[in-house]
């Protein structure tokens, strides 16, 4: 919502992840947050929560909160073993879907098609001459 111009900091929006990592719940917790701030690489969660602070705003300052595909409009993003342990695990459902490198990490995600690419001068508008007049089906029900 800061990209959209609709806040000015992440702490302002109260439905975003930051608030959550921020001030984490006591109950009813959406982030298991030891797990995360073990799979981030950190220590302790109060040590994860601080940098992530110091991540967001060095981007705010920084002027780069510019939207990043790969973590939009990707089904996963991470190593390579853990894309294609997602996808081999989607099974039928990640079929036309490819892992590809995105910086120093693997995503995936269907190719970006234009669906107009597809379609052929077949495709064009059937015509009059597939159509009747009402009067003509008219008397084809009567007769």
């Amino acid at each position: 919502m800061v990209r959209a111009g609709v806040v000015s900091q992440p702490s302002e929006w109260p439905f975003g992840g930051y608030n959550e990592i921020q001030s984490p719940r006591r109950k009813c917790a959406l982030i298991a947050y030891r797990r995360l701030s073990e799979l981030a690489g950190f220590a302790s969660y109060d040590e994860f929560r601080e940098v992530h602070r110091l991540w967001v705003s060095d981007t705010l300052r920084d002027g780069v909160n510019l939207r990043d595909s790969k973590w939009t409009q990707s089904i996963a993003v991470g190593s390579r073993g853990f894309v294609a342990k997602t996808k081999q695990e989607l099974g039928i459902r990640a079929r036309g879907r490819s892992v590809a490198r995105a910086g120093s990490a693997y995503q995936l995600r269907e190719p970006e098609i234009s669906y107009m690419a597809n379609f052929s001068p077949k495709n064009d508008d059937i015509g009059v001459e597939n159509g009747y007049l009402w009067n003509s089906i008219f008397d084809i029900l009567i007769s």
